[in-house]
């Protein structure tokens, strides 16, 4: 449970509140300041006025949502006003960029007079994408969307209503799948005749379930053709003829239950009342009509959905405004139509249907998650709901004739996917490139269970074969136990291997002048890191993935005796990928190399080079110092400058320069007002540092302070693939190396037979 002294300290501490507005533009010269305002800024002005549309082009318009209120009907709390509501629409703003990459103002109105509200958000439409109505209380909350939908050109949204109709939708599609009932057939009770009351009750109409068995209650009873009693016009719309005077009655016999009202209004005796496998969606928060646990004891066979995350199946609005703006604005819609609405709702119930990652197991610490009755509807961290909701968003509003550009389906995608993370687009590259031969990858420690985990996404996706080294029947065992898919993969027992003689005879040949008998190669082989280096040094294995839970030195050094460095190679380089928000970096060496001479920093330059080009980056590279080009005179910058006139003279088409300091390498406004001479003509991304102990340092103050992804320590220069992970990985860093793995085996027979 959350604490009142915890919660009101998150909102507290620090900068106050919960979002800022940051500058998606440089502003740091003077000529940043003229490009950002004047004289610069008058010429998109200008463009804008010629052509309005451009206002999307040229301005943050088109990710730009506003969340409006007024406060009247805040979460469970009511009434309490705009000031008050504020922290719940400053929240609003922090899930649609957290889920959606959408910006937000909350704009909080302090009035009751719906006139006001509209004619207050109706000026505003130059500035805005899209309107998110939030937390206005019914009726007017009906009018007001209603009327601003009519005035306005952008799309207007009341999440409220439709939020909760779209995603308790999919899972009320799902639930009747599982149920195997007929939604044309099923009857319906609702306890709620609020804006999401009302909202649901109409959307399950249009998703099949017939007008007549549906039946809406609220604090007085059914809504009964000729009850005058606390009307509107929304409650006549669906009033029925019903004999049922109250909840209790209404419920008798029905297949669904929907409540959007008050907690502990239904009792165990209203739900035995209800009909085999009823459909109880118990949707009031904190506390549901009824808790789960009451349910469950009154009938195990109730398929349940509630609003709070520690029970399964929580209808969560989060599954759907992020997602269903980020669709209708990537398209410029001028509105959010019924089409747009279903197709989102069809999209989340399609996707529960397939396999879950283990990314968002994870995420809620549960083992595994599998289409059923307690797993409905995707969870919110699923990155795909990103993907599958936004592009079948976009397609219904095009396909329907409210989207002001067409964009392909498939590019289209592929920018979804850049929202998810710079790391996500770089590593399926490699991912795809390791798909067209999958290698067999070697690991050591395979009964660990990041490992077991990482086997099975690996082997989902399909880009190589895990071989996992260690006991058989306790590696089936722990697979079994964690319910992991990867049944098939082959496990191999040093202890038991008929190989075993073959690789002490080589291992003893090969390090005999070292001191290493037959007798203590056998001994040595026991060790899970050596025998997986022999594998791949015998070509049983293409790559091998260690150091999961032995120190970097422990594993390097055996791999280092075993499967030797390259002959056009003097070293190996151990570098990391560093991926920001749009950037991408290769820092090295990080782990291998303490104080490299100039020839040894011209031979690192040039392998994470070929790593770069690798992952489709071509190399911009800058040897760091703390001098600009000759600024200081001393032994350490002399170092780097000879290293920097070595790599050139021996390919002088290769992209570098140096000695220069760290900002010089990556501002494109230092190098051109300061060192115009310079070789590169645009920011470095490959940064090659002077000693182990600065690039160590570098790269983890850009991990730890500039929320950078770090993928590696990615190692260059052995003759055949092998990577070592550092303490605190996780599965992703297994699941990332053995892709890289992969690749590099792959390529490294593919020019083996090109030799050959």
């Amino acid at each position: 449970m959350i604490g009142e002294r915890e919660a009101l300290e998150y909102h507290s501490r620090g900068r106050k509140g919960k979002i800022e507005v940051t500058s998606s533009k440089p502003c740091l010269t003077q000529r940043d300041l003229a490009l950002a305002y004047t004289p610069g800024v008058a010429t998109p002005c200008l463009r804008i006025h010629e052509n309005p549309d451009d206002i999307f082009e040229y301005t943050a318009k088109g990710n730009l949502v506003a969340v409006v209120s007024n406060g009247t009907a805040v979460l469970g709390l009511g009434n309490i006003g705009a000031a008050a509501g504020k922290p719940v629409m400053e929240g609003k703003g922090v899930l649609f960029k957290r889920f959606a990459d959408i910006d937000v103002f909350d704009l909080e109105i302090d009035s009751e007079d719906p006139e006001e509200i509209i004619r207050t958000v109706e000026l505003l439409e130059p500035t805005f994408g899209g309107i998110n109505l939030e937390d206005i209380k019914a009726p007017e909350c009906f009018l007001i969307e209603e009327e601003l939908k009519k005035r306005l050109n952008i799309p207007v949204f009341h999440d409220d209503q439709h939020g909760t109709a779209i995603i308790s939708g999919a899972a009320l599609l799902n639930a009747l799948e599982v149920a195997e009932k007929p939604i044309d057939e099923v009857t319906v009770v609702f306890n709620g005749a609020g804006a999401s009351g009302v909202a649901c009750a109409k959307y399950y109409i249009s998703l099949g379930v017939r007008p007549e068995n549906l039946t809406l209650c609220d604090s007085k009873g059914t809504i009964f053709k000729g009850r005058t009693e606390n009307m509107n016009e929304h409650k006549l719309e669906l009033a029925v003829d019903t004999d049922a005077r109250t909840l209790a009655e209404a419920m008798r016999g029905a297949d669904v239950f929907v409540g959007l009202s008050v907690a502990n209004c239904v009792s165990q005796g209203m739900l035995r009342s209800m009909n085999d496998r009823p459909i109880v969606f118990a949707l009031a928060n904190p506390d549901p009509e009824i808790t789960y646990e009451k349910a469950m004891e009154a009938r195990p066979d109730t398929i349940m959905a509630t609003g709070r995350s520690d029970y399964p199946n929580q209808v969560n609005n989060v599954l759907g405004f992020p997602f269903i703006f980020r669709g209708a604005l990537d398209v410029r819609a001028t509105g959010i139509n019924e089409e747009m609405k279903m197709a989102a709702t069809r999209a989340l119930a399609a996707l529960a249907k397939e396999d879950v990652p283990d990314s968002v197991t994870k995420a809620y610490g549960i083992e595994r998650l599998h289409f059923g009755p307690k797993y409905l509807i995707p969870k919110p961290f699923d990155h795909r709901v990103l993907i599958r909701e936004s592009m079948a968003v976009a397609e219904a509003a095009m396909r329907t004739g409210v989207a002001r550009t067409q964009i392909d389906p498939d590019q289209y995608r592929e920018q979804l996917e850049r929202l998810l993370g710079k790391s996500r687009e770089v590593m399926r590259i490699m991912i795809n490139h390791a798909k067209r031969s999958p290698q067999r990858v070697v690991f050591p420690e395979g009964d660990h269970e990041k490992v077991l985990r990482a086997s099975h996404i690996i082997v989902d996706e399909g880009f190589a074969k895990p071989v996992l080294l260690g006991d058989q029947e306790q590696i089936r065992g722990l697979i079994a136990e964690q319910d992991l898919a990867c049944q098939s993969v082959e496990i191999v027992d040093p202890t038991a291997s008929d190989k075993l003689e073959e690789y002490a005879k080589e291992l003893s040949a090969l390090r005999q002048r070292k001191g290493v008998t037959l007798a203590e190669a056998r001994r040595l082989l026991r060790n899970r890191t050596v025998y997986g280096c022999m594998m791949v040094r015998m070509g049983d294995a293409d790559a091998l993935v260690s150091g999961i839970s032995r120190h970097y030195p422990d594993t390097i050094r055996p791999a280092l005796q075993i499967i030797q460095v390259r002959e056009d190679c003097s070293r190996v380089v151990g570098l990391f990928m560093m991926i920001l928000k749009d950037r991408v970096f290769f820092f090295a060496d990080t782990t291998v190399n303490i104080d490299p001479s100039a020839e040894e920093l011209a031979e690192i330059a040039t392998l994470t080079a070929e790593v770069a080009r690798r992952f489709n980056v071509e190399p911009r590279v800058a040897m760091l110092s703390f001098s600009n080009f000759g600024s200081v005179r001393h032994p350490a910058t002399e170092k780097v400058r000879q290293a920097t006139e070595l790599i050139k003279q021996r390919n002088p088409s290769f992209m570098v320069d140096g000695e220069m300091q760290a900002d010089t390498a990556i501002v494109r406004e230092l190098i051109e007002e300061h060192y115009p001479f310079s070789l590169l003509n645009s920011p470095a991304n490959v940064l090659i540092f002077p000693d182990l102990q600065s690039a160590n340092i570098g790269y983890k103050l850009v991990q730890r302070l500039g929320n950078a992804e770090a993928i590696g320590p990615i190692l260059v220069g052995m003759r055949k693939p092998v990577h070592v992970l550092q303490y605190g990985f996780e599965t992703k860093d297994v699941v990332n190396m053995a892709a890289i793995a992969a690749v590099d085996a792959l390529e490294l027979s593919q020019q083996e037979k090109v030799d050959s």
